[in-house]
């Protein structure tokens, strides 16, 4: 999960508590506490706020979600029941 990330590559080796970095980025302590524990996604917007404050790039934050997407997807391909059209 792209939290997950967020946690343990930039706010442990920072130092930087969830507190700051929510104060930094200008969203509220709990919208980024439930991204960093999973219960959230990287929206466009966060995507944007998380590049600007790390020196990264929106399309990073993005293509983790998506890829975090797919694979929480996959994980249930099984179930997904489609009628072949080819």
């Amino acid at each position: 999960h792209p939290g997950e990330i967020l946690k343990e590559d930039y706010l442990v080796p920072l130092e930087l508590s969830v507190t700051d970095v929510a104060e930094a980025l200008g969203v509220a302590r709990q919208s980024l506490s439930a991204l960093i524990n999973g219960r959230a996604g990287v929206s466009a917007e966060m995507a944007i706020r998380l590049s600007k404050a790390f020196d990264t790039t929106p399309e990073l934050w993005v293509d983790l979600q998506k890829q975090y997407d797919l694979w929480i997807a996959k994980q249930k391909a099984d179930e997904i029941e489609v009628r072949a059209l080819v």
